[in-house]
């Protein structure tokens, strides 16, 4: 069984390792990249080891960042915004509180995100932000995954990152096809050695089983072609600009919010 306290040493290694990778590289992004992880992953795995209500709380902070940047790339107002946000935490805190109420709060949310256009009476407009409101709701909701997974999220948020780094350098490397055109820059040749690269830290880290692996295989490609999408039809590069060498916070987890979707259905 994956537990935080295992996973704990290989985190470390693995920050220590990619420290001095960085450092030989001499490459500022990286290191500035790296710096963030240095801060960001002992903080998430402390948060995690507290159980439900750490991990409930990691999933309430990254939902209200990940909801602000989403609304700032679908256009959407102050009002949108409010209610989605408290729609995602109501998810959050039922998966934590509530296991068996999180459908009802589910639906409860929706209805609320539906109504905000719907009581504006706006006729121009309504129907974008409706749209906009239940897809970032359904997206963003999966942040409660991390409540009942625990340990095998925190296994999945690192095989994906990994699988992301690779695909990247090994697409750029490799060539060949395009993966699709709402990422033109990523390869099938990088796609599948990330997914190899991800399998491999999942069998590293004792949590290689056929839902972790199409999770992170799959939905892992899959998240970050959803936000190419989000962001390709704002015709922005980035989420955001606050955390460096990642742009926002919605371009650091894309992949891990499918791939959760993925291992909740799988399991």
């Amino acid at each position: 069984m994956i537990t935080v306290g295992s996973l704990a040493p290989c985190l470390g290694g693995a920050l220590v390792l990619g420290g001095v990778a960085v450092a030989a590289s001499r490459r500022r992004e990286l290191m500035i990249r790296w710096c963030a992880w240095a801060v960001g992953v002992p903080l998430v795995t402390g948060a995690f080891w507290l159980g439900p209500p750490g991990a409930a709380a990691v999933a309430i902070v990254a939902g209200l960042i990940a909801v602000a940047e989403y609304g700032g790339l679908m256009r959407l107002g102050l009002p949108d915004r409010l209610v989605l946000a408290a729609a995602v935490t109501g998810v959050v805190l039922a998966a934590w509180l509530a296991p068996g109420e999180v459908p009802r709060v589910l639906a409860i949310g929706a209805l609320a995100v539906a109504a905000v256009p719907l009581l504006a009476g706006d006729a121009e407009d309504g129907q974008r932000r409706l749209s906009a409101g239940l897809l970032g709701l359904a997206w963003l909701s999966v942040l409660a995954a991390l409540v009942p997974l625990g340990a095998s999220a925190l296994a999945v948020f690192v095989a994906v990152s990994v699988a992301d780094i690779v695909a990247y350098f090994a697409g750029r490397r490799l060539g060949g096809p395009r993966l699709s055109p709402l990422s033109p820059a990523k390869r099938w040749s990088g796609t599948l050695a990330g997914a190899g690269a991800g399998l491999a830290v999942l069998a590293l880290l004792s949590a290689l089983s056929w839902p972790m692996a199409v999770a992170v295989a799959v939905g892992g490609p899959a998240g970050d072609l959803l936000e190419s999408m989000v962001k390709r039809g704002a015709q922005v590069k980035d989420a955001g600009r606050w955390l460096p060498g990642s742009g926002g916070l919605l371009d650091r987890i894309d992949s891990l919010l499918v791939a959760l979707a993925l291992l909740l259905v799988l399991r």
